[in-house]
Parts: structure tokens; sequence; C-alpha cells
């Protein structure tokens, strides 16, 4: 069976980038207890990732390389932003175990969409983040093997609608007040 739309794709990859030397320096890897696995086509992978791996089968090897445009895009100095110190503050304090330079800090957007952020500079009466995706401005190159293509069964559709939302219970039933889910 070939990759396309809406079949299931297990596979093993290597992500590299180039680092300070322009040499492609190892920065991800799935194992084979824990592959790669997603729904082809509907949208939980880059689009030039899928694209790259359309027509494939079982025991295909690949290797490709993805622009910083076709993968998280420019890195934009827009995307660096004070935010006041109390915004990290509880009880007038901020936790320096968990806000500190380099750290990823989950935070809410004004839709209560969840957006991962690093702590670049922390300052007398602001705390300077950057919102840029980690992999913003990266040349990204994939290697690896398809271990599997399949059609996905019915629990397997259903396990996925439930991983694309938040909710914590079975939604075959009418408790799901925000529509998720149906």
């Amino acid at each position: 069976m070939k990759i396309s739309e809406n079949k299931l794709v297990t596979l093993q990859y290597k992500l590299y980038v180039k680092n300070d030397n322009n040499e492609l320096e190892l920065m991800e890897e799935t194992t084979e207890k824990e592959p790669l696995r997603f729904f082809y086509g509907m949208g939980m992978m880059l689009p030039k990732f899928e694209e790259n791996l359309l027509g494939l089968s079982v025991g295909d090897k690949f290797n490709f390389t993805l622009t910083a445009e076709e993968a998280y895009g420019t890195y934009d100095e827009e995307n660096l932003i004070d935010l006041p110190r109390n915004v990290f503050a509880k009880d007038g304090v901020i936790d320096e175990k968990y806000i500190f330079p380099g750290a990823i800090v989950p935070l809410i957007d004004a839709e209560g969409n969840r957006i991962n952020s690093e702590v670049v500079e922390i300052k007398e009466n602001e705390i300077r983040m950057d919102f840029n995706h980690p992999l913003a401005g990266e040349e990204l190159t994939f290697t690896g093997e398809i271990t599997e293509v399949k059609q996905p069964t019915d629990e397997e559709l259903k396990a996925m609608s439930h991983s694309c939302c938040n909710c914590s219970h079975d939604c075959n039933d009418d408790s799901c007040s925000s529509g998720c889910c149906h």
C-alpha cells in the first residue's frame, strides 16, 4: 500500500539541522519503540513533509530537506515581546526554578490557545519572550524509512479524533459542551 490521503503512516526518521559550522547535526530521532505515526493528509504534519512522502510504501527510504519557509518559517524579530513581570509572578514572586533565560514556558493566548515561548531575558519590570517556533529559520533535513502504511481502523480514527481536542471523556455522550469531537 502506498502513502496517500487518510492512510495511517508509521515511520522512523532522523531530523538534522545545520550547526554553526554549517554541518548537519542530529536534532531529533525516533526509536523503534516510539516511531512517528500520523494520518496522512489531515494536517498533522508540515505540508511539505507530507508531500515528500506521497506515494512511498513500506520499506521505502527517504532523504529530503525543507527550507525554513517550507518548515516553520523564517525567524521574525517581531515575535520577541516584552511582557510585564507580574504575568509570571505568584504572590509577587517569580519562581526562578521555572522562569530563567532559555526556559520554555507555556502561555495561553487571547483565544485560549496554548503557545510555547522561550524566556530570552529577565529585566527589572519585564520579561522578554520569544514566540518564534524553536526551529524557525532552520533548514530541516529528514532521513528515514517507512515502516507501515495502512487504512486506519474505526478505533484508530476515533482515537485520533479525541487526540485533536481537549476532551478527557467519551464524546459520544452530550457532555462535551464545547462541541469538540463531533
